[in-house]
């Protein structure tokens, strides 16, 4: 069938309205003008379609022609991805850097991902084998640290009828073919999917085990579940960037998916050198040999946006596919939102609250609910877990966005403004934070760390919403006036801010904390707030305690004990707490 066409009839901004042509069909792929810009429909009317195009449209002119291509906006899945910088509709930045220079020319015409590039291909199924969507049938090694897994479509399924032998072949090169029924399907190395459209899986799992990042204030305090969505609020300088940056470097994710949606473009490149000089510190390769980067800065086109973020999910799912561990990490979902509200705009729809569309909490649903933990088709077990910035205006938590996005998520990690100016990083405030995946690990770790792990933790919780009621007093009529016994619960909630939540990025041994040693920094933190009540009990003036400096040296654990044979420095620690707090309560009853 001939691919549909019509003329410009009007243009407002990314929105193209087109006449002529009845048989566009919803979000069916169009291109736009004389020089093909990528557009996407976005309604359809009696005699009109409307395109949202996702290229810079200055210059487009009336009666210029709308070709369709009679399917939806698709990228390409093979490999090559990982380690690759795109933009919002997966074309390759460093290709386009080198036909146009700086800037992003309109109408560049690149493939999506190398199509000429030679892969060392190993083949994994046989002739006569009935496969089904899903099933691995060769790999790859696409970088040092990732087996690529070429998987039949998920929707063909069939016996091989021919299979190419083991060898170097380019991504569009058949490899397979499978009869199906009376028609013979070419499998190539390469697949097209539409990025709106969720990838198939066979069975979602329940949620059991934690996204370890090494940052304490989220494994111990609030954690984010494998397959699970967390949102990271913030005003401006309160370091959603920097958070993200060290989730991207730390947790136990194969893959890691980095959407830069909307961002100033200086920070961007910020980014972009960083994560190519970062080095994984598993493996000690470069940390891009597991990346995707998805650079979309502020200053592109508006609605390129929106598809990015789609565009990262799709291959997110795509490495879930093959039975990878994924973190989404999207940077930043309010400037999504504000594209979805321009565009809206121009569209004249009725608009929602702060001028956003109705229908935001929609596509932010629409977006969170593809994490999950699944069973794929091929039987393994994968995941996406989609941590997504929000920058609210002013630092206004009550604004749209990010209360729609608190339906849709479970882990809610709040920075706060007065937290990072006073240099305490990461900036999480622990009262205004919340996971509910809490009860659903409680069994991971008592399995695999402590089986008080979660007790502990509710402890120093405990501590620190007291600490939170009595500072109000403190404000009103001043510390002086509160007994010992609250006092004592003051000095460990600061053992608890500064030793515990507070973490240095830069320090070698502070960077990335494991969960061995977590907890037992909070046997030590729980430790001295045992014997500090006992002291009180006992009538001991609170200010001997202070002396004796015991909370000091909980609080430099953090630097004074690294992150290996933890077993011996920790245990000589409580022994010297416990013989200081016995010294100090013999003294007195002396």
């Amino acid at each position: 069938m001939a691919n549909s066409q019509g003329k410009i009839f009007g243009i407002n901004g990314p929105v193209v309205t087109v006449k002529g042509c009845d048989s566009f069909e919803m979000q069916e792929m169009v291109y736009v003008g004389n020089e093909e810009l990528i557009g996407e429909v976005i309604g359809v009317t009696q005699d009109t379609a409307i395109v949202q195009v996702y290229e810079e449209t200055t210059g487009l002119r009336k009666g210029e022609p709308v070709k369709g291509t009679g399917g939806p906006l698709s990228i390409t899945l093979a490999p090559g991805i990982i380690s690759n910088i795109f933009d919002g509709i997966e074309r390759p930045l460093k290709d386009i850097r080198n036909i146009s220079g700086s800037f992003i020319e309109r109408g560049l015409k690149v493939n999506n991902l190398d199509e000429e590039k030679l892969w060392d291909i190993k083949i994994k199924a046989i002739k006569g084998d009935y496969v089904t969507g899903g099933e691995v049938i060769a790999v790859t090694q696409e970088t040092s640290l990732l087996e690529h897994r070429i998987m039949i479509p998920p929707n063909v399924s069939g016996i091989i009828s021919w299979i190419a032998p083991d060898g170097k072949y380019k991504i569009s090169d058949v490899i397979a073919k499978i009869i199906s029924g009376e028609d013979t399907i070419d499998v190539t190395i390469k697949q097209r999917w539409p990025i709106k459209k969720a990838r198939p899986y066979a069975k979602r799992e329940p949620i059991s085990k934690p996204l370890v990042t090494g940052q304490r204030v989220i494994d111990t305090m609030f954690p984010l579940a494998k397959g699970g969505a967390a949102a990271i609020p913030g005003g401006f300088g309160t370091g959603k960037t920097m958070t993200q940056h060290q989730l991207a470097k730390w947790c136990d994710a194969d893959i890691i998916v980095y959407i830069g949606c909307g961002e100033r473009g200086n920070e961007m490149t910020q980014v972009l050198d960083e994560f190519s000089e970062l080095i994984d510190p598993k493996s000690q390769r470069p940390l891009l040999d597991r990346t995707v980067l998805i650079a979309n800065t502020s200053n592109m086109p508006v609605a390129a946006r929106e598809a990015s973020i789609y565009t990262g999910v799709t291959l997110a799912e795509y490495y879930r596919d093959m039975g990878y561990d994924v973190a989404l990490m999207a940077d930043s979902t309010s400037r999504w939102a504000e594209a979805l509200r321009e565009i809206s705009g121009r569209l004249e729809e009725m608009p929602a609250e702060e001028g956003f569309p109705a229908y935001l909490a929609s596509r932010l649903s629409a977006f969170y609910e593809r994490a999950g933990y699944v069973t794929n088709l091929n039987a393994t077990e994968g995941s996406v877990s989609i941590i997504g910035a929000v920058s609210p205006q002013g630092g206004d938590f009550s604004e749209p966005v990010t209360q729609n996005t608190k339906r849709f998520i479970r882990c809610f990690w709040a920075l706060d403004k007065s937290l990072a100016y006073s240099r305490h990083y990461p900036a999480i405030q622990w009262l205004t934070s919340y996971s509910e995946y809490l009860g659903e690990l409680e069994d991971w770790y008592a399995d695999n760390v402590s089986g008080d792990f979660i007790e502990k933790r509710n402890a120093i919780m405990a501590i620190l919403q007291e600490e939170s009621s009595l500072m109000e007093i403190v404000k009103l009529i001043g510390a002086d006036v509160l007994p010992d016994s609250q006092k004592a619960t003051l000095e460990v909630a600061r053992t608890i801010r500064a030793g515990f939540l507070q973490q240095n990025a830069f320090h070698a041994d502070d960077t990335y904390v494991p969960l061995e040693k977590q907890n037992k920094m909070m046997d030590i933190i729980l430790l001295f707030d045992r014997r500090i009540k006992q002291c009180v009990e006992k009538g001991v003036v609170l200010s001997r305690v202070k002396e004796s400096g015991v909370a000091d040296d909980i609080i430099r654990i953090k630097y004074s004990i690294g992150n290996e044979n933890i077993d011996a420095p920790f245990k000589a620690l409580a022994e010297k707490i416990n013989q200081t707090f016995d010294g100090i309560m013999y003294g007195r009853a002396k």
